[in-house]
């Protein structure tokens, strides 16, 4: 039996963050103002690093995803 993998895409450990804002912000249309841009670049490092963290542990086969949560006024 194979560990599940992940539908999120994954940047590679090698990825710069800076790189990484430059294009997701472009991608979304959401200027950075370059006052603000070396905190999220900074910001995005460190989620890149708790991502892999995360994404580096290996699930038990027996995991299933937890059921989606719908507010009473939406349940069928």
């Amino acid at each position: 039996m194979t560990a599940p993998t992940s539908p999120l895409p994954v940047p590679d450990p090698g990825t710069d963050p800076a790189a990484y804002v430059d294009a997701a912000a472009t991608l979304a249309g959401l200027p950075v103002d370059p006052a603000f841009r070396p905190g999220v670049v900074a910001n995005m490092a460190l989620a890149m690093k708790m991502a892999a963290l995360v994404m580096g542990r290996p699930l038990p086969g027996a995991v299933e995803p937890a059921p989606v949560y719908l507010p009473p006024e939406v349940r069928t």
